[in-house]
Protein backbone atom coordinates (compact mmCIF):
# COMPACT_ATOMS: atom_id res chain seq x y z
CA UNK A 1 0.00 0.00 0.00
CA UNK A 2 1.31 3.44 -0.95
CA UNK A 3 1.97 6.03 1.78
CA UNK A 4 2.68 8.99 -0.48
CA UNK A 5 2.84 9.87 -4.19
CA UNK A 6 5.55 12.21 -5.48
CA UNK A 7 4.48 14.19 -8.54
CA UNK A 8 7.02 13.27 -11.21
CA UNK A 9 7.13 16.42 -13.33
CA UNK A 10 10.92 16.46 -13.64
CA UNK A 11 11.83 18.50 -10.56
CA UNK A 12 15.53 18.22 -9.80
CA UNK A 13 15.23 17.05 -6.19
CA UNK A 14 12.73 14.23 -6.67
CA UNK A 15 15.34 11.48 -6.25
CA UNK A 16 16.69 12.89 -2.99
CA UNK A 17 13.17 13.43 -1.61
CA UNK A 18 12.31 9.82 -2.41
CA UNK A 19 15.49 8.62 -0.73
CA UNK A 20 14.61 10.66 2.39
CA UNK A 21 11.17 9.04 2.43
CA UNK A 22 12.74 5.60 1.99
CA UNK A 23 14.90 6.24 5.07
CA UNK A 24 11.70 6.88 7.02
CA UNK A 25 10.28 3.55 5.86
CA UNK A 26 7.62 5.19 3.70
CA UNK A 27 6.23 3.51 0.61
CA UNK A 28 6.62 6.27 -1.96
CA UNK A 29 5.53 6.15 -5.60
CA UNK A 30 6.66 8.49 -8.37
CA UNK A 31 3.85 9.31 -10.77
CA UNK A 32 2.70 11.80 -13.39
CA UNK A 33 -0.64 10.04 -13.79
CA UNK A 34 -3.61 12.22 -12.82
CA UNK A 35 -5.71 9.33 -11.47
CA UNK A 36 -2.85 7.98 -9.35
CA UNK A 37 -2.23 11.44 -7.88
CA UNK A 38 -5.94 12.18 -7.35
CA UNK A 39 -6.38 8.92 -5.42
CA UNK A 40 -3.16 9.12 -3.41
CA UNK A 41 -3.31 9.13 0.40
CA UNK A 42 -0.77 11.99 0.51
CA UNK A 43 0.98 13.95 -2.24
CA UNK A 44 4.34 15.74 -2.44
CA UNK A 45 5.15 18.30 -5.13
CA UNK A 46 8.96 18.53 -5.17
CA UNK A 47 10.82 21.07 -7.21
CA UNK A 48 14.16 22.56 -8.12
CA UNK A 49 14.35 24.82 -11.13
CA UNK A 50 12.37 27.72 -12.58
CA UNK A 51 8.67 28.45 -12.19
CA UNK A 52 7.74 28.95 -15.86
CA UNK A 53 8.97 25.59 -17.21
CA UNK A 54 7.63 23.84 -14.11
CA UNK A 55 4.12 25.22 -14.59
CA UNK A 56 4.34 24.53 -18.33
CA UNK A 57 5.22 20.92 -17.58
CA UNK A 58 2.33 20.55 -15.11
CA UNK A 59 -0.03 21.91 -17.78
CA UNK A 60 1.43 19.52 -20.39
CA UNK A 61 0.85 16.61 -18.02
CA UNK A 62 -2.71 17.88 -17.39
CA UNK A 63 -2.07 17.91 -13.65
CA UNK A 64 -2.94 21.50 -12.73
CA UNK A 65 -6.61 20.92 -11.97
CA UNK A 66 -5.78 17.60 -10.32
CA UNK A 67 -3.46 19.34 -7.85
CA UNK A 68 -5.89 22.20 -7.27
CA UNK A 69 -8.70 19.82 -6.29
CA UNK A 70 -6.73 17.32 -4.19
CA UNK A 71 -8.42 16.21 -0.98
CA UNK A 72 -5.30 14.45 0.30
CA UNK A 73 -2.62 16.25 2.34
CA UNK A 74 -0.30 18.07 -0.09
CA UNK A 75 3.28 19.20 0.60
CA UNK A 76 5.18 21.46 -1.79
CA UNK A 77 8.96 21.53 -1.39
CA UNK A 78 11.14 24.51 -2.45
CA UNK A 79 9.90 25.46 -5.95
CA UNK A 80 6.99 23.11 -5.30
CA UNK A 81 5.94 25.33 -2.40
CA UNK A 82 6.22 28.46 -4.52
CA UNK A 83 4.03 26.93 -7.23
CA UNK A 84 1.21 26.56 -4.68
CA UNK A 85 0.76 30.35 -4.66
CA UNK A 86 -1.35 32.43 -7.04
CA UNK A 87 1.62 33.85 -8.94
CA UNK A 88 5.34 34.54 -8.87
CA UNK A 89 7.63 37.35 -9.98
CA UNK A 90 9.86 34.68 -11.50
CA UNK A 91 8.85 35.00 -15.14
CA UNK A 92 5.53 36.62 -14.06
CA UNK A 93 3.94 33.16 -13.97
CA UNK A 94 0.52 32.16 -12.69
CA UNK A 95 0.78 29.41 -10.08
CA UNK A 96 -1.58 26.73 -8.82
CA UNK A 97 -3.44 29.21 -6.61
CA UNK A 98 -4.14 26.93 -3.64
CA UNK A 99 -2.45 29.50 -1.38
CA UNK A 100 -3.05 33.25 -1.62
CA UNK A 101 -0.23 35.62 -2.48
CA UNK A 102 2.62 36.27 -4.87
CA UNK A 103 6.16 34.94 -4.69
CA UNK A 104 8.74 37.75 -4.72
CA UNK A 105 12.39 37.96 -5.73
CA UNK A 106 14.96 38.11 -2.93
CA UNK A 107 16.72 41.44 -3.39
CA UNK A 108 20.52 41.30 -3.29
CA UNK A 109 22.14 43.77 -0.91
CA UNK A 110 25.37 43.99 1.08
CA UNK A 111 25.73 40.72 2.98
CA UNK A 112 22.78 39.19 1.13
CA UNK A 113 23.84 37.15 -1.89
CA UNK A 114 21.22 35.69 -4.17
CA UNK A 115 20.36 32.86 -4.30
CA UNK A 116 20.00 32.25 -0.58
CA UNK A 117 22.04 29.09 -0.17
CA UNK A 118 22.88 27.38 3.08
CA UNK A 119 21.66 26.76 6.62
CA UNK A 120 19.27 29.16 8.31
CA UNK A 121 17.10 29.16 11.42
CA UNK A 122 13.37 28.53 11.52
CA UNK A 123 11.20 30.78 13.67
CA UNK A 124 7.85 29.26 14.61
CA UNK A 125 4.92 31.57 13.90
CA UNK A 126 1.95 29.38 14.79
CA UNK A 127 1.43 25.75 15.78
CA UNK A 128 0.83 23.03 13.23
CA UNK A 129 1.06 19.22 13.24
CA UNK A 130 3.65 19.66 10.46
CA UNK A 131 5.99 21.30 12.98
CA UNK A 132 5.46 18.92 15.91
CA UNK A 133 8.81 18.24 17.55
CA UNK A 134 10.59 21.03 15.65
CA UNK A 135 11.72 23.66 18.12
CA UNK A 136 11.94 27.37 17.47
CA UNK A 137 15.41 28.22 16.17
CA UNK A 138 16.20 24.85 14.59
CA UNK A 139 18.27 24.87 11.41
CA UNK A 140 17.17 24.01 7.87
CA UNK A 141 18.92 24.03 4.49
CA UNK A 142 17.77 26.52 1.83
CA UNK A 143 18.54 27.09 -1.86
CA UNK A 144 16.29 29.71 -3.48
CA UNK A 145 16.23 33.12 -5.14
CA UNK A 146 12.51 33.82 -4.65
CA UNK A 147 10.38 33.59 -1.51
CA UNK A 148 6.86 33.90 -0.15
CA UNK A 149 6.07 36.93 2.02
CA UNK A 150 4.83 36.44 5.54
CA UNK A 151 1.06 36.03 5.65
CA UNK A 152 -1.87 34.29 7.29
CA UNK A 153 -0.63 30.89 6.05
CA UNK A 154 2.89 31.25 7.52
CA UNK A 155 3.71 28.51 10.03
CA UNK A 156 7.42 29.30 10.34
CA UNK A 157 9.58 32.10 9.04
CA UNK A 158 13.24 32.64 8.33
CA UNK A 159 15.36 35.72 7.80
CA UNK A 160 17.53 36.59 4.80
CA UNK A 161 17.59 40.25 3.84
CA UNK A 162 14.16 40.37 5.48
CA UNK A 163 11.70 37.86 6.85
CA UNK A 164 10.06 35.32 4.53
CA UNK A 165 7.76 32.32 4.89
CA UNK A 166 9.80 29.15 5.44
CA UNK A 167 6.89 26.79 6.17
CA UNK A 168 3.27 27.45 5.21
CA UNK A 169 -0.05 25.70 5.60
CA UNK A 170 -3.74 26.14 4.95
CA UNK A 171 -6.09 23.26 5.62
CA UNK A 172 -4.39 20.20 4.14
CA UNK A 173 -2.08 22.18 1.83
CA UNK A 174 1.46 22.75 3.12
CA UNK A 175 4.78 24.01 1.84
CA UNK A 176 8.42 24.03 2.94
CA UNK A 177 10.72 26.55 1.29
CA UNK A 178 13.73 24.71 2.66
CA UNK A 179 14.82 21.24 1.54
CA UNK A 180 13.73 18.73 4.20
CA UNK A 181 15.63 16.01 2.35
CA UNK A 182 18.85 17.96 3.03
CA UNK A 183 18.01 19.35 6.47
CA UNK A 184 19.11 16.48 8.74
CA UNK A 185 16.89 15.79 11.78
CA UNK A 186 14.72 18.88 11.23
CA UNK A 187 13.82 17.80 7.72
CA UNK A 188 13.28 14.19 8.70
CA UNK A 189 10.88 15.27 11.44
CA UNK A 190 8.88 17.47 9.06
CA UNK A 191 8.56 14.64 6.53
CA UNK A 192 7.62 12.18 9.27
CA UNK A 193 4.96 14.60 10.52
CA UNK A 194 3.56 14.89 7.00
CA UNK A 195 3.46 11.12 6.60
CA UNK A 196 1.60 10.86 9.92
CA UNK A 197 -1.24 13.08 8.69
CA UNK A 198 -4.54 11.40 8.11
CA UNK A 199 -4.79 10.18 4.52
CA UNK A 200 -7.48 11.22 2.09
Amino acid sequence: MTDVVLIDWGGGNIGSVRYALDRLGARAVLSADADTIANAPRVILPGVGAAAPAMQRLHELDLVQTIRTLEAPLLGICLGMQLLYESTEEGDVEGLGVLEGRIARIVAQPGVRVPHMGWNRLRRVRPSPLLDGIADGEWAYFVHGFAAPLGVDTLASSEYGGAFAAVVGRGRRFGAQFHPERSAATGQRLLANFLAMEAA
